[in-house]
């Protein structure tokens, strides 16, 4: 058991029966009143954000979780499928443990959060960038780069991107996994 005082960024407490990670915290004492702990918490099962204050000294249950690498394999209607590189384990996981699933390809490289004790998954973080080829858009227009136009672009998992009208296809971009937004052009 801690207290508000071991509260720290990526600490793992389990709040309102939901395995939560610290996001951001502020001790505040006020000039009038006891002081107190606000918190921004992130939902480990659902990646939902919530803000909750904890006053000053309140106990809190921490969560021990581990954080391994797979490699992604394949989906079918069992889910998604991953194996560890070095023992060749391989996990399933629900595709609500999953955000942004249409920008995986395999052979990705992810991080599959696990709670110590349980040996359960909790959640698949993807990198912070891909690259993918794009298989399909319409060609831009040569010359028309003056604004900052986009056109939908179908890449090769099968998600659509917004991307500038120079990309064509079979181009290689490299995309944000947090928003699903392109980010430049890469060099093949």
């Amino acid at each position: 058991m801690a207290t508000t005082s071991d509260i720290r960024k990526g600490m793992c407490v389990d709040f309102n029966d939901d395995i939560y990670a610290i996001v951001e915290f502020q001790h505040v004492k006020p000039g009038k009143g006891n002081a107190f702990v606000r918190t921004k918490l992130k939902s480990l099962t659902t990646g939902k954000v919530i803000e909750n204050t904890f006053p000053a000294g309140h106990n809190v249950s921490e969560v021990r979780v581990e954080r391994r690498q797979y490699q992604y394999l394949y989906n079918d209607e069992f889910g998604y499928h991953f194996m560890d590189k070095d023992t060749y384990e391989q996990v399933a996981l629900e595709e609500k443990l999953i955000d942004r699933a249409d920008l995986m390809k395999e052979g990705l490289e992810v991080d599959i959060i696990f709670h110590s004790a349980k040996e359960t998954p909790l959640n698949m973080e993807l990198p912070q960038y891909v690259i993918l080829e794009v298989t399909y858009t319409e060609p831009g227009l040569r010359g028309d780069t003056a604004t900052n136009t986009l056109k939908p672009a179908t890449v090769e998992t099968g998600a659509e991107v917004r991307v500038p009208l120079f990309i064509n296809q079979g181009d290689m971009i490299k995309v944000d996994t947090a928003t699903g937004s392109y980010m430049e052009r890469v060099k093949q």
